[in-house]
């Protein structure tokens, strides 16, 4: 995986993604909402905001900043902001995952739906995430980790070498994220398909 092979799958996706994968990854983003939602006059960053499918969903009272490597991807997000009146997007904007340009405990909230198996470098995407996270705020992580189930796990494997094709991570391990003191787990929750995607709930700090 690397920027080069996310973007051009990304490029690839855009026109349709929100007819093919919006009602399929609906379920996911639903339940993430709900805590997202929980309180008022957060600031919040959503890594990976793509097409901005989830921005409609956000209560009215609080901030809201998306990123995004694909461009195409972005241009839509913003067509959805203007034609929506979602005045509460304080912005959005090409950026990667693994470098953004935020000081340091910029948000109150951080969440990455679909993106922790898109990324080149996850541990890297990870500290980023936390980095621009303030001490004490919570993260949210959506994502496809790989099954239990013997069968599925050698179809996983097998499908890892489309990768830069597909443009997502087939076999990450929910180990491959961290569960630590200073970067709490608080919850991993099923979510779409049989749980097959899952939402982790993570306390930012000690």
């Amino acid at each position: 995986m690397d920027l080069s092979s996310i973007r051009s799958a990304y490029r690839r996706y855009a026109r349709y993604y929100d007819k093919v994968f919006g009602p399929f990854f609906a379920p996911g983003r639903k339940l993430t909402m709900q805590y997202l939602n929980e309180q008022p006059d957060r600031r919040i960053l959503e890594v990976g905001i793509g097409t901005g499918a989830s921005l409609p969903e956000y209560r009215r009272d609080v901030s809201v900043v998306g990123v995004d490597v694909s461009p195409e991807m972005l241009d839509i997000a913003r067509r959805r902001v203007d034609e929506q009146g979602l005045d509460f997007v304080a912005g959005l904007h090409e950026m990667d995952a693994e470098e953004m340009d935020f000081p340091d405990d910029s948000f109150d909230v951080v969440v990455a739906m679909y993106v922790a198996s898109v990324v080149p470098n996850p541990e890297k995407f990870v500290e980023e995430v936390r980095r621009v996270c303030r001490p004490g705020g919570e993260v949210f992580f959506v994502n496809h980790f790989a099954s239990e189930h013997p069968v599925v796990r050698r179809l996983e494997r097998a499908l890892k070498p489309l990768s830069k094709l597909v443009g997502f991570r087939p076999d990450m391990e929910l180990s491959d994220l961290p569960d630590r003191p200073d970067f709490k787990r608080l919850g991993v929750y099923p979510t779409n398909l049989f749980g097959y995607w899952k939402l982790v709930h993570y306390r930012n700090g000690d």
